[in-house]
């Protein structure tokens, strides 16, 4: 088969920043006009073989790319609003984002306070918006003659929730979806077309939207892996690699403080505090699990851990984080380390996204189904199936490993083809 005939399809719920700049990437690299540096799947070796042909993933060239927004305009109208990429660049490649046109979306101001739904589905009732989302996915697949698709849930934070009575089984769930019950969110309606199209998909922000036990039924009664939730890209990236080395040195932290700065539409929309909530919950969580203050309480039973994200419009998507950590040192001197890590949010979320639909997509084709708990390398808050999750990114990263040394034997074995 022609190596240019599409074979996966990815669509991303919300056209933002994080989305444009991965559709604009892969056409960039395609065109030789970069390098998917920050993608294993592009980059890494898998037992001294490239990750992709021993998987068996797809090429750039064979992926197709669509998804939804409540916005107006195309993917490149979108890519020159989020300014995350050079007008030079952008106009190299605009002919390939003119060509993803987002379909309209569904909003409920109520969890997205921040933004305005301009290109919205006339549907009002959630079960019908649900079915909606589905035809769009069947009609995505006929269009662009794929046969297996990834939905991956870009969209803004929406504001912090728990799982409730409407959320513990299908049965349950589309009853209140078709009563338009007010704690099913728009997130949870696409994943719930997306699970029942037999898509995997992704949660890539701290909202809780197939953390649900509706939502793991479906998974796995329809054979589909799901993963979340909040990439990891930036700040908390550093301290899943800074406080693992701290604790195997026994070093006591009194505390750690956190500074963000970001301009982009995810800093404003994080400006509401009730959407805020949800990634403090997200990026609160790690340091905790890693330092197990209950087990080393003198070293870290008084850490105090504290988050601030600040937005800053002048700054756009270059995200600039500042962290002060103090130190306990030998006969309890006190010492400090300070970090100021200037990064560009979309440049690093980009190919968590490529590696997670390309994963995802092998996932579903070696008959993984379910909560994926060895993709929480990528997450700051991993989805597990029961417990805790794993934060020490060394343990997370040996486990993807494992996962991915057991898929591509099964794919060698079975003949398993992209």
């Amino acid at each position: 088969m022609d190596s240019g005939t599409p074979r996966l399809g990815i669509l991303m719920v919300g056209m933002g920043a994080i989305s444009t700049t991965l559709v604009a990437g892969v056409a960039a690299i395609e065109r030789e006009l970069g390098k998917p540096y920050g993608a294993l799947t592009q980059m890494a070796l898998l037992d001294g073989a490239p990750m992709s042909e021993a998987l068996q993933l797809p090429k750039l060239n064979q992926l197709r790319f669509g998804g939804w927004d409540i916005a107006d305009g195309d993917a490149f109208d979108a890519a020159q609003r989020a300014a995350v990429l050079s007008p030079l660049l952008l106009r190299e490649l605009e002919p390939a984002l003119r060509e993803i046109t987002p379909m309209a979306g569904i909003h409920d101001p109520r969890y997205l306070r921040r933004a305005e739904g301009r290109r919205l589905k006339p549907q009002t009732n959630k079960f019908e918006q649900a079915e909606a989302l589905r035809e769009d996915i069947r009609a995505f697949r006929r269009r662009h003659n794929v046969d297996r698709v990834v939905v991956l849930w870009c969209g803004s934070t929406e504001v912090f929730s728990s799982p409730g009575p409407a959320h513990q089984n299908s049965r349950i769930f589309e009853t209140a979806l078709k009563q338009d019950e007010p704690t099913i969110a728009p997130s949870m309606i696409y994943a719930y077309a997306a699970l029942k199209e037999k898509c995997p998909f992704v949660n890539a922000t701290p909202t809780l939207t197939v953390d649900l036990p509706v939502m793991l039924e479906l998974a796995e009664a329809n054979g589909v892996p799901v993963s979340g939730k909040d990439l990891k890209t930036g700040q908390t990236l550093l301290k899943t690699i800074l406080a693992p080395g701290l604790k195997q040195r026994m070093l006591g932290i009194a505390g750690w403080f956190s500074m963000n700065i970001l301009g982009n539409q995810d800093g404003a929309v994080l400006d509401d505090p009730a959407a805020f909530r949800a990634k403090e919950e997200s990026k609160l969580s790690a340091l905790n699990h890693i330092l197990e203050p209950a087990v080393y309480p003198e070293l870290y039973g008084q850490l105090s851990h504290q988050v601030k994200i600040n937005y800053y419009p002048p700054r756009g998507d270059n995200k600039e984080s500042w962290d002060n950590i103090d130190v306990i040192g030998w006969l309890g001197y006190e010492m400090q380390i300070k970090i100021n890590f200037l990064c560009r949010d979309s440049i690093l979320a980009a190919p968590l996204l490529l590696d997670l639909a390309l994963l995802s997509d092998a996932a579903q084709r070696s008959g993984r189904k379910g909560v994926q708990e060895w993709l929480g390398f990528y997450f700051k808050s991993p989805q597990v199936k029961q417990g805790h999750p794993e934060h020490d990114l060394s343990v997370q990263y040996r486990r993807l490993q494992e996962a991915l040394r057991e898929m591509a034997r099964q794919t060698e074995k079975v003949g398993v083809r992209s």
